[in-house]
Order: structure tokens, then C-alpha cells, then sequence
């Protein structure tokens, strides 16, 4: 990685990054970020996790809606719910933040791993690190797993909430007039609503 001073440390000789995208409110602002940077993000939409199968879609429409006013290239990744319970399963009770979330993360980033190494792109990152809701010590276990499996790619590990990009987000929330989900995704998560909202944000910095 190279020195910075910035609270985003932006590894060296990176032109391009896979960005794997839950939803357009989490992208906006990283992607404006990397575009003023000079780095070209490939937003890739990877999230078989998301039930209904209603919601799937209102949030894949944003992230393209999003990515096609910037003119950023998007990817649609398959929307195989079946799949990804049958890859969380036993762990349905687990609590938020707990083994299911872990598994989950590493399934979605080792897709983004394999596009990327497909598309000749050397990293990839996710949105996922710009949740106050997530544990950013799970997302950097779960895409450092990625890149052991998937030879070729490297996993850009960054705090994304971080450089004032938090805010930002909110700010463009409201630009776009974003549809902005209150709740992970899966059913699981949807069922704890309550306790997701209220629970304290992690308190890495």
C-alpha cells in the first residue's frame, strides 16, 4: 500500500477496482470518490442474500440507475436466493453480525474476486465497509478469504465510512432521492428489524 496521509490509503498502481455494490446509497459516494481520483470503478451487482425477490429488484434498478448517470459500467450478477440459503444454512438463528453475516460476505466477494479476475481487473472492494451497521473486521476476514481462493485478485480492505464519505453519502441520498432500504437484505435480517436499528454502530473509526 502506498503512504497516506488520507484516511482512504489507496494501494499502489491501482487504475481500476471491481467495486462490489449492495445498493446505490452505500456506492454513491465511494464511487464519486474513486472517479476524482482517477481510478475507474466497475460497479458489480452480486447480492443473492436480498429477499423479497421484489426488493432485489428496487435496489438492483437503483445501483444501475446510479452507475448509468455516471456512466460507469455496471454488472448484474445472478440472483440465485436458493443458492445462497442453501450456502448460510444451520446458521439462520445466528445473530446479526454473527457466522451467517461472515459466510454471506465471503460468498458475494468471492464472485466479485472471480469477475474481477475475469475482467483483468487486479482489485476489488465492496460497499458493504461503508454500513456503520457492519463489522468491518468480518468484511476484511471475509475478502481476504476471497483473494486466498481466487488466485489472480487482491482485495482492497478500506473503511469506507471514513474521509468525511459517510456524510457524503447521506448528501447524495437525498441528490438522487435514492430508495433507501431498513434493513440488510435477507429475510433473517429483516426479522430482526427492530434490533438492527437500534443497535450501536460499530465503533471502529
Amino acid at each position: 500500500m502506498s503512504k497516506n496521509k488520507s484516511p482512504i490509503v489507496v494501494p499502489d498502481g491501482i487504475h481500476r477496482v471491481m467495486l462490489h455494490a449492495c445498493c446505490a446509497p452505500c456506492s454513491s459516494a465511494i464511487v464519486e470518490w474513486l472517479l476524482c481520483h482517477h481510478i475507474t470503478p466497475i460497479i458489480f451487482y452480486f447480492n443473492p442474500n436480498i429477499f423479497p425477490r421484489e426488493e432485489y429488484e428496487i435496489r438492483k434498478s437503483e445501483s444501475k440507475r446510479h452507475a448509468e448517470s455516471l456512466g460507469v459500467e455496471w454488472i448484474d450478477g445472478d440472483y440465485d436466493h436458493g443458492a445462497w440459503l442453501a450456502c448460510v444454512e444451520g446458521m439462520e438463528h445466528e445473530p446479526e453480525r454473527g457466522q451467517r453475516c461472515t459466510t454471506c460476505f465471503t460468498m458475494r466477494l468471492k464472485a466479485t474476486a472471480q469477475m474481477a479476475v475475469q475482467r483483468q481487473v487486479d482489485w476489488f472492494t465492496t460497499t458493504l465497509a461503508s454500513s456503520r451497521w457492519k463489522s468491518l473486521a468480518q468484511i476484511e476476514q471475509a475478502g481476504h478469504e476471497a483473494e486466498k481462493e481466487v488466485p489472480g485478485s487482491h482485495f482492497w480492505a478500506q473503511n469506507w465510512r471514513k474521509g468525511g464519505l459517510y456524510e457524503r453519502r447521506n448528501l447524495l441520498l437525498r441528490q438522487y432521492q435514492f430508495y433507501n432500504q431498513q434493513y440488510c437484505g435477507c429475510e433473517f435480517s429483516m426479522a430482526r428489524l427492530k434490533p438492527i436499528v437500534h443497535e450501536k454502530p460499530d465503533s471502529q473509526p
